[in-house]
């Protein structure tokens, strides 16, 4: 059965591309936000929540993650810690900073952020994931990074991919070509659909498959919905995020679909898509909300930090 995991990508720093992200965060010194990001930690391990993903890029996710699981070492024995390496922070705890992270593939990052997250996280870290991989970052074929992810893999961590942009597709297919991988994470959600198929063929091949971005940066929530899902929504006494939600659990290539979720609200409130039937007459209904994959990626570039 597809799980609910939880993304930190707006836990662990002031400014994210969410919609209204800005509004969540009552206090954006380094201790709130550790208050907060300990309060849906401790809400969604509450709501059964045992999938938890940050990233050396998510600000101080990694921190806060860590400093949780301190707090009760039987629970940190119950979870499945992943997290990704290829984007630096660049923030600097400021919402006004230009990048706010830096992409860089190589293996000397790999190796500086590998040190970073298991100084933090140490053997709670199950899953290491290539952050964005694309084909034209060519990281799927450079010999020294998958010399290194090889040769994590051999130690017992599990070594995955995310992936991103209108090509999500054709980078799935490359990472199943070149092998090596034991999960794949991409973005599905009903506005982006295309990667579907490569991510039925990746669990096919034995991959695990986590879904991010389900709620489309916000897009599918209350705060961005369009009115025929906010209509199928109130005729089932649902939210806009709980429908969209169900329809990436109801996936059958679908192993872990992350909530983003910033506030313990949000998060219960997206907890709430395990009760909801996704059935024909939605997916019907709501394949109208499709877009072609480059409209919408191109939107999301457009998004506002906060």
């Amino acid at each position: 059965m597809t799980e609910i995991g939880l993304g930190l990508a707006a836990l662990g720093r002031p400014a994210y591309i969410n919609l209204g992200h800005g509004a969540d965060i009552a206090d954006r010194s380094v201790a709130g936000m550790e208050r907060a990001a300990h309060a849906v930690l401790d809400a969604a391990y509450a709501g059964g929540v045992r999938r938890f993903d940050a990233a050396r890029s998510y600000g101080r996710a990694e921190a806060f993650l860590a400093s949780w699981l301190a707090r009760d070492r039987r629970r940190a024995q119950e979870v499945f810690v992943s997290s990704k390496w290829g984007y630096a922070y660049t923030g600097g705890w400021r919402i006004d900073a230009e990048p706010q992270e830096v992409k860089d593939l190589s293996v000397e990052q790999l190796r500086r952020q590998w040190r970073e997250t298991s100084e933090l996280l140490g053997e709670h870290v199950r899953l290491y994931q290539i952050h964005s991989a694309t084909l034209e970052s060519g990281v799927l074929d450079d010999p020294a990074v998958r010399a290194e992810l090889a040769a994590l893999r051999a130690s017992g961590v599990r070594v995955g991919l995310t992936v991103t942009g209108p090509e999500q597709a054709a980078t799935i297919d490359r990472a199943l070509a070149v092998g090596g991988f034991d999960a794949v994470q991409a973005t599905w959600n009903l506005h982006e659909r295309s990667a579907a198929g490569a991510l039925a063929r990746a669990h096919a091949a034995g991959l695990e498959v986590y879904v991010k971005e389900a709620l489309a940066n916000g897009r599918l929530t209350e705060r961005g919905s369009d009115d025929e899902l906010t209509q199928a929504a109130r005729e089932r006494a649902a939210g806009p995020d709980q429908i969209a939600l169900a329809a990436a659990l109801a996936q059958p290539w679908a192993d872990v679909v992350l909530s983003g979720a910033s506030t313990v609200e949000q998060l219960e409130s997206n907890l709430l898509a395990r009760e909801v039937a996704w059935d024909a007459e939605l997916d019907e209904r709501l394949a109208q909300l499709a877009e072609d994959p480059a409209d919408y990626w191109a939107r999301r570039s457009e998004l506002a930090w906060n």
